[in-house]
C-alpha cells in the first residue's frame, strides 16, 4: 500500500472548511488528505511509502464534475448524421459543422442518403439524423416537403435537438400510415389539416416504428456507452447520470452497464436512473428499485427514478402558464402536451416515494412545475420522509413562488442553464417574450429561496461540458451576445458548487464525492487554468487536461 501526493498550482477543494490546498494525497482510490506537501508526507511509514507525482504541478485540481442530467444516447448519436445549428465536437475530438439554414440541412441529408445508396443500403432502410431544431430558422419551419427533396422513397427521420420531436418526410408518413385521422396526439397538421411531417413527443414519434428501432439500436450499443464516457472524461466529469433513458427492466441493458463499467479502462462513474420513457410502468419500477443495489459496482450506481411531465419549450410542447406561447407555429393548440395526466401524478409519486426512491421529474414549463409541486405536497403531507431530495428537472420557467414552495418541501432543482446560450434569443423573440425569458433558468432566485441546485447540459440536447454550463449560469449570454436576465447571474463560486457538491447532493452521493477532502473518492478534474481567477467570460474556454478517477489518471483524448 502506498500514497501518492499530487502537488498542483492550486487545489480548489469545494470544502468550505478548507477551501484551498497546494497538494492532495491519495491512497487506495480515496483522498487521504489535503494541505502542503510537508503536511501530507507525515503519512509516510516504512510499510506505506509516499510518492510525489508532479504531473499536475502546473495545473489546477478540482473535484471531478458531476453531471446529474444527461443521457447515454449522447454517445450513440455520433453514428448518425448531425444536422444541428451549432458546430459540435464529437467524443474523438472532431468538429461536426453546424447547419445554419434549411438548405444546409437538406444538403447534409442528401450527402448522407447518397452514401447509404452507394454502400448498397436498400432504398427502404430509414435515414435517421439528429440535432435539428427548426426554431433556428424563423422565416420557415423545416417540414416533410423539404425532406422530400432528399428522397421521395426512403423514409427519413430527423430527431430534434430537444429529443421531444422529430421531422419526417412523406415516405415516412406513408410507411407509418399517419393521416389526419390518426388519433395519436402530437401529429402536427398544416393549414389544410394534413400531417406536415412534425411528430411531437414519444407517442407520435413512436409511430415511425422502424426508424425508432434503428435509432434505439444505435443509441444503446457498447460503442455508445464508451463514447458517452469519453465525452465525459474530455470535459472533466467523473460522474454522469443517465437520467431515465436506460430500460433497466431489460436485463440485457442492465448487464451491459455492469460489464462496461467493470472495465478498468472505463473512465467515468455512472448513476443510471430508472424511468418510464422507454417503457415500463411505475409498478415495474417500484418492484425493480430495491433489487438494483446488488448490481452496483465502483463505477455504477442506482437509486433515483425519472418521470417526464411535459415537453420542450422551443418545440412548443412544454406546459407553460398563461399567457402561454408568444408566437406558436400555425395550427398550434395554444399550450403544450401533458406526458403524464396531472390527476395521475400524485398516485405515481406516492408509490415511488413510499419505496424510498428519490424522484426526479422533468418540468420545462411552469405549469408543469406547479402540478409536480401540488402532487408532491400531497404525497409528503400523507407520507412525510426526511431528506428525500426529490428534484425538479430543467426548471426552465420555475417562478420565485415555486422556488419558495420547493424550499419548504425540501426539494432540489436541477436547472438547464445551457438554454440561455442555445435558445435564449429564441425564447425572448419567439416562444415566451422578453420578460419571461429574462427570468428563465433562475439560478439566483433558487439560491435566494434556499433551494439546493445543480445545473446541467441534458446531453445530447446540448453538449456535455460543465465549464460551459457554469459559464452560462455565470454570464447568461445568449448566442447573439445579449445578457439575458442579468439579475439571475450567479457567481463563479456558486456555479462551481452547483457542478460539484450541488449535483452530488441531489444524487445523495455528497458523502462520497463533490469535494476534495479526507475519506472521499479521489475523483478530480484537472484544469489548465483557475476558474476563480480567469475572466468569467472565458470560463468555458479553460482547457481540460482530463480526470483522475479513484486515483487513476485519465487524460483527455479521442
Amino acid at each position: 500500500m502506498s500514497t501518492t501526493i499530487y502537488p498542483a498550482r492550486r487545489i480548489i477543494t469545494m470544502n468550505k472548511a478548507n477551501p484551498f490546498a497546494e497538494a492532495v494525497a491519495v491512497r487506495d482510490g480515496r483522498v487521504l488528505g489535503t494541505g502542503t506537501v510537508a503536511e501530507l508526507q507525515q503519512w509516510e511509514t516504512t510499510d506505506n511509502p509516499v510518492n510525489i507525482d508532479d504531473s499536475f504541478a502546473g495545473h489546477v485540481v478540482m473535484p471531478g464534475f458531476i453531471e446529474a442530467h444527461t443521457h447515454v444516447m449522447a454517445g450513440g448519436m455520433w453514428t448518425m448524421p448531425y444536422v444541428g445549428f451549432f458546430d459540435r465536437r464529437s467524443p474523438d475530438g472532431a468538429i461536426a459543422p453546424g447547419c445554419t439554414s434549411i438548405a444546409d440541412v437538406v444538403d447534409r441529408l442528401i450527402e448522407a442518403e447518397a452514401a447509404m445508396s452507394d454502400s448498397g443500403t436498400g432504398p427502404s432502410e430509414p435515414l435517421v439524423a439528429w440535432g435539428l431544431d427548426p426554431i433556428y430558422f424563423p422565416t420557415e419551419r423545416l417540414l416533410a416537403h423539404h425532406l422530400d427533396r432528399v428522397s421521395e422513397t426512403r423514409p427519413i427521420f430527423v430527431f430534434h435537438a430537444s429529443a421531444h420531436l422529430a421531422t419526417v418526410n412523406t415516405a415516412q408518413l406513408q410507411e407509418a400510415e399517419i393521416t389526419a385521422a390518426t388519433p395519436t396526439p402530437g401529429i402536427s397538421l398544416d393549414a389544410a389539416g394534413r400531417p406536415d411531417g412534425e411528430l411531437q413527443e414519444p407517442p407520435a414519434m413512436g409511430l415511425a416504428r422502424r426508424a425508432i428501432i434503428k435509432l434505439s439500436k444505435a443509441l444503446y450499443t457498447p460503442e455508445a456507452y464508451w463514447n458517452y464516457a469519453r465525452e465525459a472524461r474530455n470535459s472533466g466529469h467523473t460522474l454522469v447520470t443517465d437520467l431515465g433513458t436506460t430500460r433497466l427492466t431489460d436485463e440485457r441493458e442492465l448487464e451491459q452497464w455492469k460489464t462496461i463499467t467493470s472495465d478498468p479502462d472505463y473512465p467515468v462513474r455512472v448513476m443510471v436512473a430508472m424511468g418510464t420513457l422507454r417503457g415500463g410502468t411505475v409498478d415495474e419500477l417500484s418492484a425493480l428499485g430495491p433489487t438494483l443495489d446488488e448490481h452496483a459496482n465502483a463505477k455504477l450506481r442506482f437509486g433515483i427514478v425519472k418521470l417526464v411531465l411535459d415537453g420542450s419549450i422551443q418545440g412548443f410542447t412544454a406546459r407553460v402558464s398563461w399567457p402561454h406561447y408568444l408566437h406558436p407555429p400555425e395550427g398550434h393548440p395554444g399550450n403544450g402536451l401533458w406526458l403524464i395526466a396531472p390527476d395521475q401524478l400524485a398516485g405515481m409519486l406516492r408509490r415511488l416515494h413510499d419505496d424510498g426512491l428519490t424522484i426526479h421529474v422533468h418540468c420545462n414549463g411552469d405549469e408543469a412545475t406547479e402540478v409536480y409541486l401540488d402532487a408532491m405536497e400531497e404525497v409528503l403531507t400523507a407520507s412525510p420522509r426526511p431528506d428525500h431530495r426529490h428534484t425538479v428537472q430543467h426548471c426552465q420557467l420555475t417562478t420565485p413562488a415555486q422556488y419558495a414552495r420547493m424550499a419548504a418541501l425540501g426539494m432540489c432543482a436541477n436547472i438547464f442553464a445551457n438554454h440561455i446560450f442555445h435558445w435564449g434569443d429564441q425564447h425572448r423573440d419567439i416562444t415566451l417574450g422578453p420578460e419571461r425569458a429574462r427570468g428563465m433558468d433562475a439560478c439566483a432566485t433558487a439560491l435566494r429561496a434556499g433551494v439546493s441546485i445543480a445545473i446541467h447540459s441534458d446531453a445530447p440536447v446540448t453538449p456535455m461540458g460543465h465549464l460551459h454550463t457554469a459559464w452560462c449560469a455565470v454570464n447568461r449570454l445568449t448566442a447573439s451576445g445579449e445578457v439575458l436576465g442579468p439579475d439571475e447571474r450567479i457567481s463563479v463560486e456558486q456555479a462551481l458548487e452547483a457542478i460539484t457538491l450541488g449535483a452530488a447532493h441531489q444524487l445523495k452521493l455528497d458523502h462520497e464525492m463533490g469535494s476534495i477532502e479526507a475519506g472521499k473518492l479521489a475523483d478530480f478534474a484537472i484544469l489548465a487554468d483557475d476558474p476563480l481567477e480567469v475572466d468569467p467570460v472565458t470560463l468555458k474556454d479553460i482547457e481540460v487536461w482530463g480526470t483522475v478517477l479513484g486515483g487513476v489518471p485519465f487524460p483527455a483524448g479521442g
